[in-house]
């Protein structure tokens, strides 16, 4: 795996993600400059992949700030398009290597927006 591997593969993703009628909108909203938003994904997978650290960003909080627009499902659609570019981007190994680190981080990611413990309750008295 290589840097000009993950960028390869990250250009190509998110061509697919402007044009898709489920997440373009919402990175279309979300995303005002393409060039440094694709440069920044690039750094993001370098520091995953490549343990690179070239990434200085905070994923949890630029999700958090699109909160309102992104629904469960999304993620879905998000790792479908992920899975089916690396696969055509990368030698087989990188592409399950970086599918399987695509996946937790979604799992991640969905956990920071959506899971939310209940308060407890009045408690009965013993």
């Amino acid at each position: 795996m290589t840097e000009a591997g993950l960028q390869t593969l990250v250009d190509a993703f998110y061509a697919k993600v402007r044009l898709d009628p489920v997440l373009g909108p919402v990175f279309g909203r979300a995303v005002d400059d393409w060039p440094e938003h694709l440069e920044k994904l690039g750094a993001f997978w370098s520091s995953v992949m490549l343990t690179s650290g070239r990434y200085k960003g905070n994923p949890v909080a630029a999700h958090m700030r699109q909160a309102k627009w992104i629904e469960p499902a999304m993620f879905d659609r998000w790792l479908e398009l992920w899975r089916e570019t690396a696969r055509e981007t990368l030698a087989p190994p990188d592409a399950a290597a970086i599918i399987e680190k695509a996946e937790r981080i979604a799992e991640s990611l969905k956990l920071a927006l959506y899971f939310r413990i209940a308060p407890e309750g009045p408690r009965a008295a013993a």
